[in-house]
């Protein structure tokens, strides 16, 4: 990959500009002046260009033989009006003065780290009823997505979960949780940002921590709750370093949970076959109907008085993506740490491979249509 190109000799303005390429993630070609610059001008995605050399340079692009370009930006310390016109005379796209522009700048050099990196395929998880085993879904979803050989990232929106990463026997893992994110703003590189988080087997585990409790703690509020924007942020980074997103999602509709479903491909509504379950999995559909695009049941057996999958659909009101058979030995499975459909074989697995597959095939078709158009 070609690395952005920064022009500058002054010793601040580069110190400062190789601070947030570190925090981007990415390496510069840096060189001290415009004559110097000829043989990374073409490639370089980003070219930043300090003031001092801008100053030095004003009318000498034609004498380095440099082309004018897009993506090309001056940095300087000081601003003035005296900024534009060297940057007119550069054909600069923008003038960005530090350090009030250091979280824009930062934005476009994360670009360059991963320039055109797909968004994953991303799936959020909810219970039409406490207790219906959502979390369980998810988890398998994550492990049987990262069997077939996705770079996958299982993110826990519950706070008040127990911590997810207790579903794959990850609590001691090291890494960042979301209390370690709750400042996070601007564009942050994906592929970072996954390797900072807990990593259990091929997964990339994003959860909650638990508090080492005594007599009179409390939940912190960043233990409790991320803002949207947080949310968002981590959500996009993660997305462009993945192949699969698998989100838990809680039974409270916030702002946060409003934009996750807005932005997943499909929701998965998981609901016991069971009377009372289906009228709350109804009041959870209801509520998440204006912000999903795609939402579809999952129907969860045993089935106490016989009530069928289509039963359900009716009640809830949305259509069916698979029915999940009873699996005796999960429940001791989970007590005993082994993640769920770990093993790849029981109904769990074979549901997971299958609704993975559908949604897979269906993505693809989607793809395909676009770039037809």
């Amino acid at each position: 990959m070609a690395r952005p190109l920064l022009v500058t000799s002054d010793a601040d303005l580069l110190d400062d500009l190789l601070r947030l390429g570190a925090a981007a993630g990415v390496e510069f070609a840096a060189v001290p002046d415009l004559v110097a610059a000829r043989g990374f001008w073409a490639a370089a995605p980003l070219i930043l260009i300090g003031d001092d050399a801008a100053r030095a340079a004003v009318g000498a692009l034609g004498r380095a033989r440099l082309p004018r370009r897009a993506n090309v930006v001056l940095v300087s310390h000081e601003g003035g009006d005296d900024v534009w016109p060297r940057a007119v005379a550069l054909g600069a796209d923008q003038v960005c003065v530090l350090p009030d522009a250091d979280s824009a700048l930062l934005d476009q050099l994360a670009g360059c780290a991963e320039p055109g990196a797909p968004a994953a395929a991303q799936i959020a998880v909810i219970g039409g009823r406490g207790g219906a085993g959502a979390s369980t879904l998810a988890a398998a979803l994550a492990v049987t997505g990262a069997r077939a050989g996705d770079r996958v990232t299982f993110v826990d929106a519950d706070p008040l979960s127990g911590g997810a990463d207790l579903l794959f026997a990850g609590e001691s893992a090291a890494g960042a949780r979301w209390s370690d994110l709750a400042e996070a703003q601007g564009r942050i590189p994906g592929r970072a940002l996954r390797e900072a988080l807990p990593q259990v087997g091929e997964l990339a585990v994003l959860s909650w921590g638990r508090p080492a409790w005594g007599a009179g703690d409390h939940l912190s509020s960043r233990e409790v709750d991320v803002a949207p924007d947080v949310v968002a942020t981590v959500l996009d980074a993660v997305g462009r370093a993945s192949d699969l997103v698998v989100i838990d999602l809680p039974r409270r509709v916030d702002e946060a949970t409003q934009m996750l479903l807005s932005v997943v491909d499909v929701t998965l509504l998981i609901v016991p076959a069971e009377v009372r379950a289906a009228a709350a999995a109804a009041r959870v559909a209801a509520a998440i109907a204006r912000y999903v695009a795609d939402a579809r049941l999952v129907v969860r057996g045993p089935a106490p008085g016989g009530l069928r999958a289509a039963d359900v659909c009716a009640a809830v009101g949305l259509p069916l993506l698979g029915e999940l058979r009873p699996e005796p030995d999960l429940a001791a499975a989970l007590e005993r740490g082994e993640p769920p459909a770990g093993r790849g074989v029981g109904p769990l697995a074979r549901l997971c491979d299958g609704l993975l597959e559908q949604l897979r095939a269906e993505r693809h078709g989607r793809d395909e249509r676009r770039w037809l158009a």
